[in-house]
């Protein structure tokens, strides 16, 4: 019987393909990294500087852009720890807490903006009804709910990954730890977790997308029906920026998850662009697609006492 040694730390080897690369990619990476904490903390800012703002909407994009501040954070800091020339190692439970809270924050994020479409469906089609089924209360458990199964989600999916045992190999070859590379290192057979695994993974996305792609069928189909032309403009203009985030969201999640044959390289870079590139343009796409958080913006920059009188 062979002598297997414990694993108690791992060694990311980074994005594939990239070496001799990490001082152009520190110093990308360290940009993107930068706006997307100030993009969405200016977000923020706006949003709780403006009384006008204080809606269900706005509650859930303020939600949203706490997320993206602390979603690339699991990641990154780490990854930009080793570009610049230091350790590639991570202890076990650091690796634990990579896989457990990336998947915590991507799973609260992908129920959240099916709440974000329900609430457009809401506002669309029920516009006298939505402060009453739209209420503080409703936004609260809803907003709590998010973070709730997001949180059983991961809690499932990471002990999933780490109740297999670590003996061998503890080189991951990516840039941080999760599933299906972490799955390679096991010391057993994981085909029957790989598609336990490939199945939670890809059941929910799907599920909150079906849900979402209902709530916009009839949000659309209610938008014809005004008369307006105007009222038609703000209409699809407030949900074109909502259906702009969730297709950057999901196309990431199809792309790494759910297809048959994985490659690093690609598999890398596309995380990247879900990591990094998306939670910086969230910002982007919200406050140029709408008027009312760009005035609030406007205001809270050229008078910062803005702030502290509202609140």
């Amino acid at each position: 019987m062979r002598n297997l040694s414990v694993v108690t730390q791992f060694i990311l080897l980074g994005i594939p393909n990239t070496e001799g690369l990490e001082t152009m990619l520190f110093v990308l990476f360290l940009s993107f990294y930068i706006f997307t904490l100030m993009g969405n903390l200016l977000i923020l800012l706006a949003i709780i500087s403006s009384t006008r703002l204080h809606t269900p909407m706005y509650f859930f994009l303020c939600k949203l852009s706490i997320f993206d501040i602390f979603f690339p954070s699991v990641s990154s800091p780490k990854m930009l720890f080793y570009l610049s020339g230091n350790s590639r190692a991570i202890s076990y439970a650091g690796c634990v807490c990579q896989l457990f809270f990336y998947h915590f924050l991507g799973c609260t994020e992908c129920f959240l903006y099916t709440v974000m479409a329900y609430d457009r469906f809401i506002a669309i089609c029920y516009p006298l009804r939505y402060s009453i089924i739209m209420s503080h209360r409703v936004c609260a458990i809803l907003a709590t709910g998010t973070s709730f199964f997001g949180c059983i989600q991961a809690t499932f999916l990471t002990t999933l990954t780490f109740q297999l045992p670590y003996c061998g190999p503890n080189e991951v070859d990516y840039y941080f730890c999760d599933i299906p590379v972490m799955l390679k290192l096991a010391c057993a057979d994981t085909s029957a977790l790989e598609m336990v695994g490939f199945i939670s993974v890809g059941l929910m996305p799907l599920s909150c997308f079906l849900l979402i792609l209902t709530s916009y069928s009839c949000i659309v189909f209610a938008i014809l029906q005004i008369r307006s032309a105007e009222g038609r403009r703000r209409a699809f203009s407030t949900c074109s920026a909502h259906l702009t985030a969730i297709l950057l969201f999901y196309m990431p999640v199809v792309l790494i998850y759910l297809r048959p044959t994985p490659s690093p390289w690609l598999d890398a870079t596309v995380q990247v662009l879900n990591n990094l590139v998306t939670p910086m343009l969230n910002p982007l796409i919200y406050s140029l697609r709408n008027k009312e958080v760009k005035s609030s913006l406007w205001k809270f920059l050229h008078n910062p006492s803005f702030l502290p009188e509202q609140l």
